[in-house]
């Protein structure tokens, strides 16, 4: 938790290799421990200017954020979405 909360590019990483590589519920379990490596969902929610009752929702592992609320939960985290081309290998 420390290493993500002190080191904004390893958090990056740590996400981007979730988003790459995992399922829906991974993806929100890896939102859930940075929220919780930045000071917990309540103090997210706050900065983000979101429902806490609803981000702890958002963060469930059956959770489907919206992109708007997604956007929103990464801006507060000090990030952003990203798209990039798939490697020719990736496509096929």
């Amino acid at each position: 938790m420390e290493s993500l909360r002190k080191d904004t590019q390893f958090a990056a990483a740590y996400l981007n290799a979730v988003l790459a590589d995992g399922e829906q519920e991974e993806v929100m379990l890896a939102l859930r421990r940075l929220s919780q490596a930045f000071g917990g969902v309540s103090k997210l929610a706050k900065k983000a200017e979101l429902n806490a009752t609803m981000l702890y929702r958002t963060l469930s592992p059956k959770g489907n954020p919206e992109l708007k609320s997604l956007l929103t939960l990464l801006r507060a985290l000090g990030m952003q979405l990203v798209v990039q081309p798939l490697s020719q290998k990736q496509a096929a």
